[in-house]
């Protein structure tokens, strides 16, 4: 089969669905409107830990308009069966409304059912709850850690004690939370024993899983609808207890519910990226070569589940060290579970193991980009794998050379501008390439349009535009003749819409339904005898603007729309699928990030100037899309180097940063210069048919290590706690 012409792969075009978002007619979770919908309001929990021993709704259901107050006094029992395909952390799901027993500050202990938001919010504050207090526990530093998840090769310990030269740093990181634009919301209907959920999810596909596990009832009884999302960077990857809640609250109304959580309860109803502890001993000859690394974890995690993350990865593979040993472990507290967040475990990695090698760096006298380029391995060190590709060594190179690092002074504290220390810094990242299976639908209509199906979800990277160009493409239709779909349960399935793996699992299946679909015309074509291509090659046939024809014959050819009419056929269609294989390669994407920050030397305070990132992400689909996803990775970053972190008070777990006030994120006034670079000719087609390795994550992982980099080369001062702080400069 002839490749076909390559229009809109590879251009930098606009997002199809822009229009729609920036008229407002792009319609999420909470903004669907269904019939007879009632409002819910959750009563959180206002100890840590403890068993509720009274609640009294009488004011409550005494106010006008109130449906139902619904609690663990009144609820009825849930199945929550197991669910083998869900992605939860092990331990036990919380169970909503089911004991009196409270796990965290702000867990949902009871829900309130009004006609109007405004009624169900002021009789929310109405329920009068008592609690049998216990103490809880919330701080990492006083609680006692679980077992280890270890790792080894070589002998660390013995090659460390023997290096001429050691490095013994710890490094902190404090807990965040994802705080999206949208804020969660779900609109549950019943009708008789069918549940459809409007929700704000990353996953349809788990969401229908989860709950109908939750209520004991087949998965197809059970329709999730999301066709758009207003961020989530991977805390609408599971389904919260109030997805369940507004369930719950419908089925026992018999009224649709709207569930919508405040911004402050997006801090205890949903998940969060655990604070860390990250111990990192090295040991390296005089020339750089490093010889061994000691990594010692512990994060948090919640009583009731064990929620990990690949933050072990790094550190086995990264560089090129003989001797490695690593122990990771988790630290139940009385708090809601964590869960993924941007760059999830390779972030948090990043930044000790590049402060680290960055501190090596200072202690040798040499330059933190060759000390990298000394440590690179040929081959994955931890498992012994051929890479896919590695381009690292690139991405340092090219890196160093657009911003001008050999202008660089690596004495800190050397480089004035007035009042203000200018310092520049370093980092890579890596990331994971994930392969999962996925499938697409795919239709041609005998207009000459074309749609194509995936129950995947669409959170802000452009799903429904890169889908688009590549099925366009494969089509050969232009892209106002392809509509893409996505964010409903009843589609083909597909994973999660989070780890930088959509356009590589879906897009495949998208290319493999849209090339069987291709197929299938030009085979109805060449053995038609009224066709103007009967008899030809079908190897030599390519289709271009919805025109099959001759490659070498232009003239020689018909439309789609001719073909199938003359035929009598209304469409054609075909299910895509992608299942990948066992892989004998080591499969990650890479990136160098280069920053440049001023520090007031007299306030401590500071501002990032400029950075570059590059980037070895395999095939780019669209490069409009990939530079939004490389800038916005940028912006976390500064936000996780600078600014982000969720202030606990460990009397009762409460979080006294619960708004956007007082837990700080970037504002464009805190956006300096930024770009992305992105290398050619890098498509790795031993990860998938499409070549592409995923961009979401790793443009975000080095930046923050990166920064505090620049921050001691600006101000000789090495800060190992994130976010850097004007209390930690001064």
């Amino acid at each position: 089969m002839s490749p076909q012409p390559q229009a809109a792969v590879g251009a930098p075009l606009s997002r199809v669905d822009g229009r729609l978002k920036v008229t407002g007619k792009a319609t999420y979770a909470a903004e669907h409107d269904i019939e007879g919908v009632v409002h819910a309001v959750v009563v959180d929990s206002s100890i840590g830990r403890g068993r509720i021993t009274g609640i009294d709704t009488r004011a409550a259901l005494a106010q006008p308009g109130v449906l139902k107050v619904i609690s663990h006094l009144n609820a009825p029992n849930l199945a929550y069966r197991g669910n083998p395909e869900s992605y939860d952390p092990p331990g036990k799901q919380l169970r909503v409304f089911q004991d009196d027993r409270v796990l965290f500050h702000g867990q949902p202990i009871a829900v309130v059912v009004a006609t109007t938001l405004e009624v169900a919010q002021h009789a929310a504050d109405l329920v009068k709850v008592r609690y049998a207090a216990e103490q809880s526990s919330t701080d990492m530093a006083s609680a006692p850690a679980g077992p280890p998840v270890a790792y080894s090769r070589g002998d660390a310990d013995k090659a460390l004690a023997s290096a001429p030269v050691r490095l013994d740093a710890t490094y902190q990181q404090a807990r965040a939370h994802h705080n999206a634009m949208e804020l969660h919301a779900t609109i549950a209907r019943w009708d008789g024993d069918k549940l459809t959920l409007w929700d704000k999810s990353q996953w349809p596909k788990g969401t229908q899983k989860d709950l109908a596990a939750v209520f004991g009832i087949p998965q197809d009884s059970v329709h999730v609808i999301s066709p758009f999302v207003g961020g989530a960077f991977g805390n609408a990857m599971r389904a919260w207890p109030h997805i369940t809640i507004s369930a719950l609250a419908a089925r026992e109304t018999g009224r649709p519910v709207k569930l919508m959580l405040t911004r402050r309860q997006l801090y205890f109803g949903t998940g969060f990226r655990p604070s860390y502890e990250y111990r990192v001993r090295l040991g390296s000859d005089r020339r750089g070569r490093v010889s061994a690394m000691v990594q010692n974890l512990k994060a948090e995690t919640s009583s009731y589940e064990n929620f990990t993350e690949g933050v072990q990865h790094a550190g086995q593979m990264l560089y090129n060290a003989p001797n490695v040993r690593q122990d990771y472990r988790t630290v139940p507290l009385d708090v809601n579970t964590p869960v993924w967040m941007r760059g999830p475990g390779f972030a948090t990695a990043a930044f000790a193991l590049e402060s680290a090698m960055d501190e090596l760096a200072d202690k040798l006298g040499i330059d933190p980009v060759e000390l990298r380029l000394r440590n690179e391995p040929e081959e994955d060190p931890s498992n012994g794998l051929p890479f896919s590709t590695r381009r690292l060594r690139e991405c340092l190179t090219v890196g160093a050379r657009e911003f001008g690092w050999h202008r660089r002074n690596p004495r800190p504290r050397s480089t004035r501008d007035g009042d203000w220390l200018i310092g520049t810094g370093m980092a890579t990242g890596t990331y994971d390439v994930l392969r999962s299976p996925a499938q697409a639908r795919v239709r041609l209509d005998a207009d000459g349009t074309a749609l194509v199906e995936a129950a995947t979800s669409d959170m802000g990277p452009g799903t429904y535009t890169s889908q688009t160009q590549l099925a366009a493409d494969a089509l050969g239709l232009t892209m106002r003749n392809v509509t893409f779909r996505l964010g409903d349960s009843t589609m083909p399935p597909t994973p999660p819409h989070g780890g930088s793996q959509t356009m590589a699992n879906v897009g495949s299946a998208v290319l493999d339904g849209c090339d069987k679909l291709r197929t299938q015309a030009i085979k109805l074509a060449v053995e038609d005898e009224r066709s103007p291509l009967y008899g030809a090659d079908a190897a030599n046939i390519v289709v271009r603007a919805g025109r099959l024809h001759v490659r070498d014959n232009p003239t020689r050819g018909e439309t789609y729309r001719q073909l199938l009419t003359r035929n009598n056929r209304t469409h054609l269609e075909v299910l895509g699928s992608f299942t990948p294989g066992e892989s004998r390669f080591s499969m990650y994407t890479y990136s160098a990030t280069f920053a440049e920050v001023a520090v007031d030397a007299r306030l401590g305070l500071v501002r990032v100037r400029r950075m570059l990132g590059v980037y070895d992400v395999g095939r780019i689909i669209s490069p409009k899309l990939a530079d939004s996803q490389a800038l916005g990775g940028m912006v976390g970053g500064i936000g996780q180097a600078l600014l982000e972190h969720t202030t606990t008070d460990h009397r009762d777990g409460r979080i006294v940063n619960a708004d956007l006030a007082n837990y700080l994120v970037p504002v464009n006034a805190d956006i300096p210069e930024l770009r992305g670079i992105y290398l050619d000719g890098g498509e790795d087609l031993k990860a998938d048919p499409i070549g592409v390795k995923g961009l979401g994550e790793v443009v975000y992982i080095g930046v923050a290590p990166a920064i505090a980099n620049a921050v001691f080369n600006a101000t000789g001062r090495r800060v190992r706690e994130l976010p850097i702080t004007v209390e930690a400069l001064l």
